[in-house]
């Protein structure tokens, strides 16, 4: 296959992901806005730093290192955050992956642990595994942040480590300097479990939000 910087749009029952562009800048300003206390270890754009933000994703994209998405909130028909394919790795010498990172994620106050997360990561996975077929999906994040490192966790993705470091830090105060990442991971032989995990957390948080809609 040949990576592309964008990807098709992707549905479930309490989120649609939708390629990125500039006609959600105004939605992700509004969202980044509502309460910026959980972004300490997360790149997220001020509202007057949208546009920008948006440029800097569409730029990885024409190199063909991301496919960002838009994460649409299918009660309001808003963009509540942010999310991408990231870090495509090709089998040596061959046009196909044999890995994705899913990363560059982050939610509006608002829209934190209600649901969108977790079916977020489930149509990112299902997409990876079973349309692009790679043998492993990447995950990471600051070491320090306990509260997304449980959150990946939670999606069954296991911890392989903490790469002391790895890459910049966006914790405020730390310009120009790197962080540790703690790292974890899901391999195609894994995929059938952790699918099964995330459908039945996404079922059981549509029975409490009264949509019936089942995933997929």
């Amino acid at each position: 296959m040949v990576f592309r910087g964008e990807g098709p749009v992707l549905e479930g029952s309490l989120v649609r992901l939708e390629p990125l562009t500039h006609r959600h800048a105004e939605d992700l300003a509004v969202a980044a806005e509502e309460d910026r206390s959980s972004y300490g270890f997360t790149w997220v754009p001020t509202a007057a730093e949208t546009g920008r933000y948006i440029d800097a994703q569409l730029e990885r994209a024409a190199a063909g290192r991301m496919v960002p998405y838009a994460q649409v909130s299918l009660r309001t028909g808003r963009a509540v955050g942010a999310t991408a394919f990231w870090d495509p790795r090709p089998w040596p010498g061959e046009d196909r992956l044999f890995a994705i990172e899913v990363g560059f994620t982050w939610l509006a106050a608002s829209a934190q642990g209600v649901g969108v997360n977790t079916e977020t990561k489930y149509l990112l996975f299902r997409h990876a595994f079973e349309e692009w077929r790679v043998s492993r999906v990447d995950l990471k994040t600051d070491a320090r942040n306990e509260r997304c490192r449980a959150a990946i966790a939670g999606t069954g993705a296991r911890f392989e480590g903490v790469l002391r470091n790895w890459s910049k830090s966006w914790a405020p105060g730390e310009d120009g300097k790197l962080r540790d990442s703690a790292m974890f991971s899901i391999t195609a032989e894994e995929w059938p479990e952790c699918r099964t995990l995330l459908e039945k957390k996404v079922a059981r948080t549509c029975g409490r939000s009264n949509e019936p809609r089942p995933v997929g």
